[in-house]
């Protein structure tokens, strides 16, 4: 867990203009900078970048946050890797609880992270200096129908016929960083002496593999003739797992939003051949089975996943472990599909033989993840015998469980019902799935709270727009919120807490990124104030005072009704009598000081 205090800090040392302009073209205006939102489509910018709120909001499509939210939302990553970039970029390290690596030993792992990063992108840029003379390579790519534009766009070079070709980028051909970034193979004999090394690419394009920041990882190497193996990926390193990286999706996400959706092919050169041919939203798995983090990751850039496989047994396992991946990250707000080409066909010749329009029609067409998960626990089994039925059961059982009680599982389960001659609460009852839709009968659904309105909403906004101001909030403060009702007095005192967490340091942007953590019931008032003009905070200062007096003022007079219905004699009320008056007086006093001409 991160320190709130270090995300109050690392949001107070990052300015978000030089973030989001890394990434998108900011021009001046007014107060702010403008710029055409990376979120959406639009020919006149909406995009607006506050330097003073250090916020990001789009007055066309509504997105807004900090530049943590920016680097979740536009790259794809997960919270603790944008908060670790960002850090990255300000010299700052992130702090871990759990982290038991001493400083020594975690400065050298940075510095080695460091070192194979430089290695692997010198290499990069010598393999695409070599592809403009490798006339056999040249030829090769211009027979896939691919342009130099795109070879560029993707990085694209070549890996000369030698054993040695490196030499020439890395005069230090024995460093250690070229063995451990992949480049190289070391040569040992029976003894484990080393006897040398060697280039671990020849004669192969190359395709770097770029992670969501855009630096080379890694690379993948093919072959022009027959040879074996037909791909070549770098091994695991500590900067590239398989496991959790995606081919493409670095170039791939602006396309994937415009486009609405992303699709999953199993090879480089389906990504690169169907960039070419009108379809950028493509990426790939790198020789390996889809896994869970690769779907959390797609997942992160788009509300649909369109998975394309042959329509042979490979292409049909590959597709079942990708079901099997996507199951835990399913909800009813995602859209999942499966995409079978005929056997003769991958993306690429498919689109080349039959058109555009004939692929993006089959894109269209592509099987809902229900659909493919019934068929696939019926399609090997007799369902009109019991006993195939109960085989499309037993086989269905893990793949429901992995599943969460969400809307489309429960439709599922009604379809294998209704294959299998039982109801849903049958299905559920024996699978023994957590939190049962079907079987139990759900109590009517409680209604929304209540939206904040006048003297609370004008609280609310204060205290996120100015968090340094829950500091002068103390206890009686507290108290009479609470006398405002239960769900205002959670909204306040929530707000409250986390502003003074943030303690003097606490800005618009921190206070925001730390509600964000916590509960998404304050979207709308934090977009709509990062969408108006700065707020004076002398003025909302003295503001919030006359609010504060004012609701412990209205505490004051129901207390003194309540007291004067008590039925108590004038002696028993006469202490709190007295007490109350005084409170009141000093409220009054306060408020004559405040406005008194300085």
């Amino acid at each position: 867990m991160i320190p709130q205090s270090f995300i109050t800090d690392l949001l107070n040392r990052v300015d978000i203009v030089d973030v989001v302009g890394r990434y998108v073209q900011l021009k001046k205006g007014g107060a702010n900078f403008m710029g055409l939102c990376p979120f959406h489509n639009e020919k006149s910018p909406s995009f607006t970048v506050s330097p003073t709120k250090q916020f990001y909001h789009c007055f066309g499509c509504g997105a807004h946050g900090t530049a943590i939210g920016f680097l979740i939302e536009y790259s794809g990553m997960g919270f603790i890797d944008a908060v670790k970039d960002l850090a990255q970029n300000v010299g700052m390290v992130v702090p871990d609880a759990d982290d038991k690596i001493p400083p020594a030993q975690r400065a050298a792992q940075q510095a080695q992270s460091m070192a194979l990063s430089d290695a692997l992108s010198r290499a990069c840029e010598y393999y695409r200096q070599q592809l403009r003379g490798a006339k056999q390579a040249v030829a090769y790519l211009k027979g896939r129908g691919l342009t130099g534009e795109v070879a560029a766009r993707f990085g694209m070079g070549y890996a000369p016929n030698e054993w040695n070709a490196l030499k020439a980028v890395f005069p230090d051909y024995d460093a250690l960083a070229l063995a451990e970034s992949g480049l190289v193979i070391d040569k040992v004999d029976e003894a484990g002496n080393k006897q040398g090394r060697y280039d671990r690419f020849r004669d192969r394009i190359m395709f770097p593999i770029r992670n969501t920041k855009g630096q080379v990882i890694g690379f993948g190497g093919r072959v022009m003739d027959g040879g074996e193996p037909k791909y070549l990926n770098s091994p695991e390193t500590p900067l590239f797992q398989k496991g959790n990286e995606l081919y493409g999706l670095f170039e791939a996400r602006q396309a994937i939003r415009d486009a609405g959706y992303v699709l999953v092919t199993e090879g480089y050169m389906d990504v690169v051949a169907l960039a070419q041919l009108g379809f950028p939203q493509a990426v790939a798995t790198l020789g390996t089975a889809c896994t869970s983090t690769h779907v959390q990751k797609l997942l992160r850039q788009t509300d649909v996943v369109i998975f394309s496989f042959d329509g042979d047994k490979a292409g049909r396992r590959a597709a079942r472990r990708a079901l099997e991946a996507c199951l835990p990250h399913v909800t009813d707000n995602k859209t999942i599909k499966f995409l079978f080409l005929p056997q003769e066909h991958d993306p690429d010749s498919f689109v080349r033989e039959r058109g555009a329009d004939a692929f993006a029609q089959e894109i269209d067409e592509a099987m809902p993840l229900s659909q493919f998960l019934l068929r696939e626990v019926t399609a090997d089994h007799d369902i009109d015998t019991p006993e195939g039925r109960a085989r499309a059961q037993f086989d269905a059982k893990p793949l429901l469980q992995a599943m969460t009680p969400t809307a489309l599982r429960l439709q599922i389960v009604r379809g294998l019902a209704n294959l299998t001659q039982s109801t849903p609460a049958e299905i559920e009852g024996l699978f023994e799935l957590s939190k049962p839709v079907a079987q139990v009968r759900r109590p009517p659904p409680r209604q929304g709270r209540p939206e904040p309105v006048g003297l609370e909403l004008k609280l609310l906004r204060h205290l996120i727009a100015h968090p340094v101001l829950t500091m002068e909030i103390d206890e009686p403060a507290l108290k009479a919120f609470e006398s405002l009702g239960g769900e205002s007095w959670e909204r306040l005192s929530l707000l409250v807490g986390i502003g003074q967490a943030l303690g003097e340091a606490g800005t618009f942007a921190a206070m925001s990124q730390n509600i964000k953590l916590v509960s998404s019931e304050f979207d709308g008032l934090i977009s709509e104030i990062a969408s108006s003009t700065e707020t004076e905070f002398d003025s909302v200062r003295l503001e919030l005072r006359s609010f504060i007096r004012q609701i412990k003022m209205d505490m004051l007079k129901e207390e003194l009704k309540t007291l004067f219905s008590s039925g108590l004699t004038s002696d028993q009320m006469g202490v709190r009598y007295r007490e109350i008056n005084a409170l009141q007086d000093q409220l009054m006093r306060e408020a004559a000081a405040e406005m008194a001409p300085r």
